[in-house]
């Protein structure tokens, strides 16, 4: 739901008329990252802490500098706040804002994958390692080579392989890799470097990883995403191009990659038949949510997909403070995904 709309909303009415309720409430916690390990939910979310900043395109206002690895013993169970898995300060590499992070698994192992300011103030992405889901995670002491941008999302297939999915357009710097390296022209400016409306839409990365799952196997891949006829999405069309959040899951044969698109509030989906797409655009998954951001994940738990996500209801409408939910998800028989509404009429 749009920032301008915030004013006007009665929370306590949206809290009645809300289709789910945030799963923790004693901190503030976004962006989350669903995964069923061992028979339990974990969820891998931003935590959202007030910088005392005016809010802004930047991300000025958000003093993200740790991770809690929320736990549920099943979907209907109590959320459990696992406290401290990952801080910045033990980060070497990193300085500040630790943005939406993603997990794996592999062999008994466990990888937390997050995107953190560098100390030259360049977003880029670091892995963790953990003998338990829930940490405490070890980080790498370098980020991984040639990552850059926010919001990773990784993805095992059936193979046994492992695909990272990224990027994300304004604060999250995509658009100052334009050209392969990092622009530093304008660099108060969110929106500076960004196509114009009637060129193609900048489009997220993938790359597939290494057996140990520490670094890129491979130099990261455009993703194109494109409409019905066959052609990429326009940078103008803000309903249905990439912004950020990436995700992918898999569903009878195809896999869906996800996002979110950004200033225009929207989760979307675009389908394809193998990770690396083309992908073709599907339609939307989840309508917007009080709160400037919209960020999700998707999940298979028990046999049912569901979708996590977030809104900012709890902090009563302050756009950088998030609370993460979870709602059924429903694939049609046509392979398209029933549209959810996070508030009854």
């Amino acid at each position: 739901m749009p920032e301008e709309r915030i004013d006007h909303i009665d929370f306590d009415e949206l809290t009645k008329n809300a289709i789910s309720q945030p799963l923790v409430s004693h901190i503030y916690t976004a962006d989350p990252s669903a995964h069923f390990f061992n028979g339990k939910i974990y969820i891998y979310p931003s935590h959202d802490i007030d910088a005392g900043e005016a809010f802004d395109d930047l991300g000025s206002h958000f003093a993200m500098e740790d991770y809690h690895v929320i736990s549920m013993d099943s979907i209907d169970s109590k959320a459990v706040d696992n406290g401290v898995a990952l801080h910045v300060d033990d980060v070497p590499w990193a300085e500040k804002q630790m943005w939406a992070p993603d997990a794996a698994q592999k062999d008994g192992k466990y990888y937390l994958y997050f995107p953190a300011k560098d100390y030259d103030g360049i977003f880029r992405i670091g892995v963790a390692v953990s003998d338990t889901p829930i940490g405490p995670f070890i980080p790498q002491p370098l980020p991984i080579k040639n990552s850059f941008s926010i919001d990773p999302a990784v993805f095992e297939d059936e193979d046994g392989s492992y695909y990272m999915y990224f990027g994300g357009l304004w604060g999250g710097q995509l658009q100052r890799w334009r050209t392969g390296q990092f622009n530093t022209e304008q660099p108060e400016s969110p929106t500076a470097h960004i196509p114009e409306d009637d060129e193609p839409a900048l489009l997220p990365y993938v790359a597939r990883l290494t057996n140990d799952l520490l670094e890129f196997s491979e130099k990261p891949k455009e993703i194109q995403i494109l409409d019905s006829d066959g052609n990429l999405l326009l940078a103008g069309d803000n309903d249905r191009r990439f912004f950020e959040a990436s995700w992918m899951h898999k569903n009878n044969g195809k896999y869906y990659f996800s996002y979110s698109t950004g200033d225009t509030h929207f989760i979307c989906y675009a389908i394809g038949d193998n990770p690396y797409g083309p992908f073709t655009y599907g339609g939307r998954i989840l309508e917007p949510v009080v709160g400037w951001t919209s960020h999700h994940s998707i999940c298979k738990v028990e046999g049912k997909w569901h979708l996590f996500y977030h809104d900012s209801s709890l902090s009563k409408g302050v756009t950088h403070l998030r609370s993460v939910k979870m709602t059924e998800l429903e694939h049609l028989n046509d392979g398209s995904i029933k549209l959810i509404s996070p508030y009854k009429e």
